[in-house]
């Protein structure tokens, strides 16, 4: 079966009646279907094909899954599918599959968060290089508050490198760093519109955040840039009458970092926060909508088609796939995962600021244990404060190492990372505390990328309920192993049934009885 085939002029059909010829004409959702009444006048069946004899109370055209969201973001950016494979921190969205999106005429996100700044070099280099003048591809900007001018440097490299999409991830405040890659090349075209030179999606999950990117970026940021010479004076007068990002993403129960929102609650929200703001600052086009978090089934991906959602991004379902940076361990944990085996940890690069993320609960103690230790960076001013007892069961339960132990490999961690961090904590006991701690939240993530089997029960593996319900969907199907699943067949085939879903519910809409089958779609190989 393929996406790609444009069917010819189909030869007339007669119409069918029966529940299996209404699921199967349903199905054909790249032809012409016509609703049509039987001899009775009271029977409802379907036809496909040349409009046919007698009574015909609908058509619907051919529907493809390129068509399901908003025309203007594949335009936009160059795309066929309004489909993003969202970055994965940690590399785990790795350059392949960055390549491989970008192939297949879809955008895919390489994951820099969390990385050191020579590796995000090394990958930002080797994208340009081989994916040269696309515009289909991009690296994600994550909010690291608590090392901004490792933030501050990764922007610069992706502005310099000139890649062309960014995905700015994790922003509870704008930063100056954002704000560079929002108005760095602004200017005007032959129109007289505002031209971008980078693109920036904003990933969002509450109102007041999303109305900082919906809105022009403000004088307090954008007059110091210019002030140090990273702006111009006119890359700044045109921010000014711009958002911040043209194209919004809100992101609902996902895993990693979540607000645990649900997306029919969320997505309109922010359409509507969209939509004031857009009216308020007299923009030259509105502001564009993409829906994350949760998206695992066809059934989740055109409910976000439903409620207005222009371009979907999937993340966590595609850290099984087989480009994915992670070990082949911790994706068999993944595919074992049902929709109730997450919990909520603390987050290694928000520790101090209690910022919780959504992992996989199943196989691994990482979330209670976590938890454990940010209690007691909770309840204690520093390391020697911890009361004996809990100090010994964290060293042999958790750390499996002495606190001193730890602290030097932090250290050693640090003076490669940022040496500001080790000289705040030698005079900052309760910081200490907080980065011999961050250690084990940073080290389980890496032990789960590469397949670390003697600490298995430690691996921090993000995840949201999502996964649980892509592993029933493809039970029993191609994709239900693992190496079969690439990114692209996994966003091929939600796409696809997203498009059977789409058809299936427009006919019930004219009152046409459809059996159940018609209302699923079975993943299968296509290209």
């Amino acid at each position: 079966m393929s996406v790609l085939a444009v069917p010819g002029s189909p030869a007339a059909s007669p119409p069918v009646f029966s529940p299996e010829g209404i699921a199967a004409r349903a199905r054909r959702i790249r032809e012409p279907v016509h609703v049509v009444s039987g001899s009775d006048g009271r029977d409802l069946g379907l036809a496909t094909g040349p409009v046919p004899d007698g009574p015909v109370l609908g058509t619907l055209p051919p529907l493809y899954p390129e068509w399901l969201g908003g025309r203007t973001f594949c335009e936009a950016h160059g795309v066929r599918f309004p489909y993003v494979a969202g970055e994965m921190a940690n590399g785990i969205a790795t350059t392949r599959m960055v390549s491989a999106m970008a192939g297949a005429e879809m955008i895919g996100f390489f994951g820099a968060g969390g990385l050191a700044y020579p590796e995000v070099e090394r990958a930002v280099q080797s994208l340009a290089h081989e994916l040269g003048s696309r515009s289909n591809w991009g690296v994600n900007l994550i909010h690291s508050p608590a090392e901004p001018t490792l933030e501050w440097r990764v922007a610069e490299l992706l502005l310099r490198t000139g890649v062309p999409l960014i995905s700015a991830s994790a922003f509870m405040e704008l930063t100056p760093a954002v704000v560079l890659c929002s108005a760095h090349g602004l200017r005007r075209g032959a129109d007289g519109g505002i031209v971008r030179r980078t693109r920036l999606l904003a990933k969002v999950s509450r109102p007041e955040v999303a109305e900082r990117f919906l809105s022009p970026a403000p004088p307090a940021l954008l007059d110091p840039l210019v002030a140090r010479g990273k702006l111009t004076h006119q890359e700044a007068e045109l921010a000014a009458l711009v958002p911040v990002a043209e194209d919004i993403t809100v992101e609902a129960d996902s895993g990693g970092h979540t607000d645990n929102r649900p997306l029919s609650v969320l997505l309109p929200r922010i359409a509507a926060l969209r939509d004031a703001l857009y009216r308020r600052f007299g923009y030259r086009r509105p502001v564009r909508l993409g829906a994350a978090g949760g998206l695992g089934t066809p059934e989740a991906v055109a409910a976000a088609f439903a409620l207005g959602a222009s371009y979907v991004v999937v993340g966590s379902v595609n850290q099984t796939a087989v480009e994915a940076g992670l070990s082949d361990e911790a994706k068999a944990m993944l595919c074992d995962a049902d929709v109730s085996d997450v919990a909520m940890a603390p987050a290694a690069d928000m520790f101090e600021l209690g910022v919780r993320l959504q992992v996989l609960s199943r196989g691994t103690m990482f979330a209670p244990r976590a938890a454990r230790l940010h209690a007691a960076y909770r309840d204690h001013g520093s390391l020697e404060e911890i009361p004996s007892a809990l100090r010994a069961s964290i060293e042999r339960d958790v750390l499996r190492a002495p606190f001193d132990e730890v602290w030097q490999r932090a250290r050693a961690f640090w003076e490669q990372r940022d040496p500001a961090e080790i000289t705040r904590a030698e005079t900052d006991p309760k910081h200490r505390m907080a980065l011999v701690f961050r250690w084990y939240l940073g080290s389980s993530s890496r032990w789960a990328i590469t397949g670390e089997g003697a600490r298995r029960a430690d691996y921090q593996i993000w995840c949201g309920p999502a996964m649980g319900a892509f592993n029933q969907w493809v039970a029993g199907s191609f994709l239900a192993d693992p190496a079969h699943r690439s990114v692209v067949q996994i966003a091929l085939n939600l796409l696809e049934g997203a498009a059977v879903l789409t058809r299936a519910h427009q006919l019930r809409t004219y009152g046409l009885a459809l059996p159940a089958e018609a209302f699923t779609h079975a993943p299968c190989e296509l290209a």
